[in-house]
């Protein structure tokens, strides 16, 4: 076959997924193309326009630790910065911001558009060609006619592959709203025998911020020192901006009622999910209005939070009110709530369906299992949120200019980071439903906290060349300084009730912090940043030491690594039904084999028998 143009990469998709993938690999040394429908709307936000929350805000700080791009955009263009959970433990607390979506966009594209090595080509990725007699990428079709040669292809296509966009009984095709589907891409899946499954998500409308009356509702403005996600914002070296540092912009609170609600229950059969129009899944955790009607039948009120879209322009989102509703039932529904009597609609909500590749489909390194060099990341891996997309598509990223450049893949463990755990139960158990990752769904929370992202990852960073000298270094430094001050306070003695104790241990106390150790004439540290580390672990020392042994497990496991080739029906031991499920799954590690369902720890202890076997008889042969 001829080809037009080579590149090492090439990103299909020019989404939240899309921009890490294509920043990652070009920080890798490889040449990129970005293909994506229209290259003015790279890092658009089609839903909420905010990026963190629960777990989602921690997965931004990680995607910082590789030097990722977005912690960097929304510390730039946020309008409003909060830490969720702060009367709760260390372990579940994350950032979260508002932010200035059209500046966000701006941000996006210049990036894109300027970074040396990466060309952001405009067209629909209409096929992708395999080498002869080979299941491996060798290029792509742009618009049916213009052919790329590449090593590499890592598909973020989002909601866009035959998309389908419901507005009550109203249905047409659409990736977003106003704009056109994908829908070439997915005759190469099915043609290549992947399956392909629908998922459904949505979006409210939005609102006129001039017709909403703001006097009746509850004020909630950002936090009067601001947590950032990059570690590189000024200043530099911690995660929090300094008082005063951002001019922040107040979000609304209200709430639907029970006329919003015998309004919704009255038109239930006019909706896209309950008339029956949409066939596919949609995400259990960011349900529509009329879902959580359905569902939550007894509850008189749902809280909707009203938030800015812009620092200027008109547009509000109601947080809370996705619908499927026709357009002039939601005008109704809209109106029925306080403080929205008289607001007018700038756009429709709506619900989108869209193709999914079921991510059992993929290794924990996202290429896919039936074609070497085609990755998959984002929204197509049955993920939702701006975050999960960003935080898979830096892996597939990273991977796919690995396999370009012929070096052993990276694996991301769940010990080790919110993003290692979301991409192993989407590959390891696979999704039903748009998947939401959730503090709740780590084992490891009190070492995966919304403070450490930096220190838990940057030697990986480094180690894969993605990280630059000057970053590890200091990093490094401030990771020294907080052990001596740890190590210090161990051996330094104080009496206490006619005690004589550590420091630390003292420190233990729920009652003391640093400040106390001043009042008393100790030495301190003066960075925020070491000091928060050396409380949270002076608190959590006996939880750490529980975790600890329990990464120790895990780690073990996971550094037996399973060979690609290996005959599991030669294995004794394994029953018929335990050698399918491997064969299906298979996994790359011994500890990725054992969270399979229904892997038995005999069937671990039996392959672990069988490597060590074989690696015996080559170490004899050699």
């Amino acid at each position: 076959m001829v080809y037009d143009t080579e590149f090492d990469v090439v990103v299909i998709g020019g989404g939240h997924a899309g921009i890490e993938a294509a920043l990652a690999s070009v920080k890798l040394g490889v040449k990129i193309a970005l293909i994506t429908l229209d290259k003015e709307k790279i890092g658009v936000m089609p839903c909420n326009p905010s990026i963190g929350g629960i777990a989602k805000g921690i997965v931004v700080r990680e995607i910082d630790a590789f030097d990722g791009e977005m912690p960097k955009a929304i510390d730039k263009v946020g309008l409003q910065y909060k830490m969720l959970n702060t009367r709760k433990g260390p372990a579940v607390r994350s950032p979260r911001a508002q932010a200035d979506k059209e500046e966000y966009r701006k941000y996006m594209v210049n990036k894109t558009q300027n970074t040396e090595n990466l060309t952001v080509i405009e067209g629909e990725a209409t096929d992708i060609f395999l080498k002869e007699n080979l299941n491996e990428v060798e290029g792509v079709e742009v618009d049916g006619e213009y052919k790329i040669k590449t090593k590499s292809v890592v598909i973020t296509t989002g909601t866009f592959l035959d998309g389908l966009i419901h507005i009550g009984d109203k249905k047409f095709p659409a990736g977003r709203m106003d704009e056109k589907p994908a829908n070439k891409l997915p005759q190469f899946y099915k043609r290549h025998g992947f399956p392909l499954v629908r998922f459904k998500t949505g979006t409210p409308a939005r609102l006129d911020k001039n017709t909403i009356n703001w006097s009746v509702l509850e004020e909630a403005p950002g936090d009067e020192i601001p947590p950032k996600f990059s570690f590189w914002t000024e200043p530099v070296g911690s995660y929090f901006f300094k008082k005063g540092q951002k001019d922040q912009v107040p979000c609304y609170i209200t709430y639907t009622n029970e006329k919003t609600h015998e309004i919704i229950k009255n038109n239930l059969h006019r909706t896209a999910l309950y008339g029956g129009a949409i066939t596919g899944v949609g995400p259990r955790y960011c349900p529509s209005i009329e879902d959580k009607i359905v569902k939550f039948e007894g509850k008189p009120r749902h809280t909707v939070w009203l938030e800015p879209e812009t620092r200027d322009g008109i547009s509000i989102y109601p947080n809370g009110l996705s619908t499927s509703l026709p357009e002039e039932i939601q005008w109704e529904m809209y109106r029925s709530i306080k403080g929205l009597e008289n607001v007018v609609l700038l756009k429709p909500a709506y619900a989108i369906e869209y193709d999914v590749v079921p991510p059992t489909e993929l290794y924990p390194t996202l290429e896919t299992k039936k074609i070497k060099g085609l990755f998959h990341a984002g929204n197509f891996n049955g993920t939702t949120g701006y975050e999960e997309a960003a935080g898979q598509g830096l892996i597939a990223g990273i991977n796919a200019a690995l396999r370009a450049l012929g070096k052993e893949l990276f694996y991301i463990r769940r010990d080790e980071s919110y993003i290692g755990v979301m991409i192993d139960d989407l590959t390891t158990k696979g999704v039903i439903e748009p998947y939401r990752l959730f503090t709740s769904r780590s084992e490891y929370r009190l070492y995966l906290r919304q403070d450490n992202p930096i220190l838990r990852l940057y030697k990986r960073a480094y180690d894969i060349g993605i990280l630059s000298e000057e970053k590890y270094k200091l990093v490094k430094e401030i990771e020294k300084e907080i052990n001596d001050w740890i190590n210090y306070y161990k051996n330094e003695k104080i009496k206490i009730d006619d005690k004589t104790i550590s420091v630390f241990s003292y420190l233990q106390r729920p009652e003391v912090n640093i400040e106390t150790l001043k009042e008393k004439g100790i030495k301190t540290p003066e960075k925020d940043y070491v000091i928060e580390e050396v409380e949270i672990n002076a608190k959590y020392e006996g939880y750490f030491e529980k975790e600890r042994r329990l990464n120790e497990k895990m780690r073990h496991l996971e550094s037996i690594k399973i060979p690609k080739d290996i005959d599991y029906s030669k294995i004794a031991g394994l029953t018929k039904e335990v050698v399918q499920k491997l064969e299906k799954a298979r996994p790359i590690t011994l500890g990725h084999a054992a969270r399979l369902e229904g892997i038995t720890p005999a069937a671990i202890t039996a392959i672990m028998i069988y490597l060590k076997k074989i690696k015996e008889e080559k170490s004899g042969q050699a």
